[in-house]
């Protein structure tokens, strides 16, 4: 009889747990058999690791096999667990020390040929790997990058059964070619743009494409004023205009102002695209905000997360710590709009399943972008649209009031005039104009919110601004006429502040004061006060 154990890493959402993996061998008829509730993928690992281990040239015991994942009240997915279960079984048959596996952590698919090929999650995975006290992990070699960012892990990269066998065993290592199949999934490859826009991005991710930058823009001196507010506190926006006037390319020009992500930021993002599986080739670390748009028709369990067994990220996982770009926001699902509601208050998505419940990261900067009408012409000179009346009201009517309350910024996109068009003198700023500006007021706002929870005003609970850190005197007496009257909710009074002090970092201000306030109030209702807006540089 012969035992061996080692372990490996199941994820439940962008969360690891450390699976071990025993194997047992006992005389009786050859049988393999797998416990500890694995999925359909896992079981079929089976056939993929007996073909791997002999084709290895390992000799596949004779015996009977049990290969048991612990704890097995944890339901268990993919297949990540080949590496694991193919040292384990050869353990067992003595082809390798028990006692060198007992300390390892290994994550990795197995070719029926023997090869180790990457699997989604490796950077959550080893993660949770450290945070229970394994020191060393084996991965294919092309995830390696991957795993070694996690400090203090000693990581192994193989490309192959047959040379970590050599390596457990002390004997030469053979040379493998490496592997070349790619790591993207295809299912959501074209969903999101990881670090899409800042400085240096690239909206199609193509090396040489054109780099989105804020001076492309003509006009658009409001607009451009709501993107650096928002971009500066962390606020949400709503784009609205007919046609052609440059709503979606002021989107992709967003997060080229956003500032870039810290290294536990980064750490977090990285762990969200590992698991939905689109990490680009050659870029373990995503150091840049991602710009995920999906497409109106997308349903809701793609935007919020969802699939068989346990859910896997949706857009607003993919968007986590970037932007989330609603273009055509009238056009998608009332109800998927409507899921939005929750993770903009908490910055978190909670998915129950059959299979369990699990909590996916979703603190995203939400920009919506909507014609005024079916046709687009609703409200430009010379009416031209036609579009009945009622037509028109339910068309704006399936964006809800609950959501819009959830944003910050209002803003009418107008069409850009032919003098803008072809003005001939200095262009609008750029990105990297508009980008220091917005540091700027972030580190103001991070210096002011030092030793609390909270790193930008558009996270700042109304409560905590209005007592700990009020406005100038008198500066809220026109936002509280408007809550008076009705035009303003509660939760509304609580975001205009959140703005006017994103404001007032723009503009240098100590505290919010009048005409700070009065600014946010137009970027929150849509409606002028006669005040000339901060910031965003025109033509």
């Amino acid at each position: 009889m012969g035992f061996a154990r080692t372990c490996s890493v199941t994820l439940l959402g962008v969360d690891g747990v450390v699976v071990e993996v025993q194997a047992d061998l006992e005389p009786g008829v050859a049988a393999f058999t797998l416990v500890g509730l694995p999925d359909k993928s896992l079981i079929e690992s089976r056939d993929r690791v007996r073909a791997a281990v002999v084709n290895s040239g390992a000799e596949w015991p004779q015996k009977k096999l049990t290969v048991g994942l612990s704890p097995a009240s944890v339901p268990k997915s993919g297949s990540g667990f080949d590496m694991a279960v193919a040292c384990a079984v050869l353990g067992a048959a003595e082809r390798i020390d028990p006692k060198v596996l007992a300390d390892l952590v290994m994550i990795g698919e197995l070719g029926l040929d023997g090869r180790a090929r990457p699997v989604r999650g490796i950077l959550p995975g080893v993660l949770a790997a450290a945070d229970a006290g394994y020191d060393h992990v084996v991965v294919p070699e092309s995830a390696a990058a991957e795993a070694a960012l996690v400090p203090g892990m000693s990581v192994l990269g193989v490309r192959s059964l047959r040379q970590l066998i050599a390596v457990l065993t002390g004997e030469p290592v053979p040379d493998e070619p490496p592997e070349t199949s790619g790591r993207a999934d295809p299912l959501l490859a074209g969903l999101c743009v990881p670090g899409a826009g800042f400085g240096t991005g690239v909206v199609a991710g193509a090396e040489g494409a054109h780099r989105p930058d804020l001076g492309d823009v003509a006009g658009q001196h409001a607009a451009r004023t709501a993107l650096e507010v928002a971009a500066a506190g962390g606020h949400h926006a709503f784009l609205h205009g007919p046609p052609g006037a440059g709503k979606t390319m002021l989107a992709e020009r967003l997060p080229g102002i956003l500032p870039p992500l810290t290294r536990a930021q980064a750490l977090e993002v990285t762990a969200v695209h590992s698991v939905a599986g689109i990490l680009p080739p050659g870029r373990p670390l995503l150091e840049t905000p991602p710009y995920c748009a999906p497409h109106h028709s997308a349903t809701m369990q793609s935007l919020v997360g969802g699939g068989n067994g346990l859910p896997r990220p949706g857009a607003v996982s993919l968007a986590h710590r970037g932007v989330l770009f609603m273009d055509e926001a009238p056009e998608f699902d009332p109800r998927a709009l409507d899921a939005l509601r929750q993770p903009l208050e908490s910055g978190h998505v909670v998915i129950a399943r059959a299979a369990g419940v699990v909590r996916l990261p979703a603190k995203f900067l939400m920009l919506l972008a909507a014609n005024p009408c079916p046709c687009g012409r609703h409200g430009l000179v010379g009416d031209s649209c036609d579009c009945p009346s009622a037509m028109v009201r339910r068309y704006q009517a399936r964006l809800s009031g609950p959501l819009l309350d959830r944003v910050d910024l209002k803003v009418r996109v107008e069409p850009v005039s032919r003098a803008e068009l072809r003005a001939t003198g200095a262009p609008g700023e750029s990105t990297k104009v508009v980008a220091d500006r917005v540091r700027e007021a972030r580190e103001r706002a991070l210096k002011r919110y030092e030793g609390t929870p909270w790193y930008s005003n558009g996270e700042v609970p109304g409560h905590e601004l209005r007592t700990r850190w009020p406005a100038v005197h008198g500066a809220l007496d026109v936002v509280e006429r408007d809550l008076e009257r009705g035009l303003l909710s509660a939760r509304g009074l609580d975001r205009v502040l959140r703005v006017a002090w994103t404001v007032a970092d723009l503009a240098g201000h100590d505290r919010p004061d009048n005409s700070d306030m009065a600014s946010a109030l137009q970027l929150r209702t849509g409606v002028s006060r006669g005040v000339p807006l901060a910031g965003g540089g025109g033509r």
